[in-house]
């Protein structure tokens, strides 16, 4: 096993088999994220009704009066 052309092959059959299984794993990874995206999508929508939203949106900007009433030392 001592001569260069083995040695070459060996090596660039390692190297194939090790682009090959990063090749395989980043499409693993990229059609992983693409499904948790899609999963996310589907349940901001269910979550979120056009009122619930807008309801939402209202509760938060009252806190955020709140909050900036309190910094600046009126009490709400």
């Amino acid at each position: 096993m001592t001569d260069p052309m083995s040695i070459a092959l060996t090596g660039l059959s390692v190297l194939a088999v090790t682009a090959l299984a990063a090749h395989a794993g980043l499409r693993a990874f990229t059609n992983w994220m693409e499904y948790k995206r899609a999963e996310l999508d589907n349940k901001i929508d269910a979550d979120l009704a056009p009122a619930g939203g807008m309801i939402e949106i209202a509760d938060l900007r009252e806190r955020v009066r709140k909050l900036e009433a309190i910094a600046a030392g009126i009490d709400p």
